[in-house]
């Protein structure tokens, strides 16, 4: 578990986090780095997942995140080879929130940054859609009515379609 957010210069790029996920040190590190390579840092590209009031209906309390931290971490470093591979020059980070969070608190952040805004983008919607597809996180959803488990990750990372379906809604 890392606890990064206490000096901004010494952020990982991929990290399973229990602290509050600061979006801001994030995307100044993404900024530096991607500054130093190719043709400079052109612009970032923030996707902050927030945990939400309500799902499907029902009022949530809170959420809790779990993960399997070393295998997350693996994942999170085949996204970021995917990304490099489709493209090269963008510089991306993931940090995933796990433990107790309150309504509005950010559970994800990925930064995506490089010398032209579209790759940023679409590295960025590539990522959450990954992260979604295949880490190994898990969300337990606790309601005023109840509590229930989320479905984590259900996609087979070397599956292609499910590569490609990510690819498509980046990209779209």
């Amino acid at each position: 578990m890392v606890d990064c957010y206490t000096e901004p210069m010494s952020l990982p790029r991929l990290a399973i986090v229990r602290d509050a996920i600061s979006v801001e040190a994030l995307s100044n590190a993404v900024e530096a780095e991607a500054r130093g390579s190719g043709e400079g840092c052109g612009g970032t590209c923030a996707f902050v997942g927030i945990v939400r009031a309500t799902h499907q209906g029902r009022r949530v309390r809170y959420l809790d995140y779990e993960a399997f931290e070393p295998l997350a971490l693996r994942v999170f470093s085949r996204i970021e080879a995917e990304i490099a591979a489709e493209w090269p020059g963008v510089v991306v980070a993931i940090h995933h929130r796990v433990g107790s969070l309150a309504i509005g608190e950010a559970s994800v952040v990925i930064v995506a940054g490089a010398a032209h805004r579209a790759e940023t983008f679409q590295a960025c919607r590539y990522a959450i859609e990954r992260v979604k597809q295949i880490a190994p996180v898990w969300k337990h959803e606790f309601f005023e009515d109840g509590d229930a488990w989320v479905e984590g990750a259900t996609a087979d990372p070397d599956d292609p379609a499910a590569r490609r379906a990510a690819l498509e809604r980046a990209c779209a």
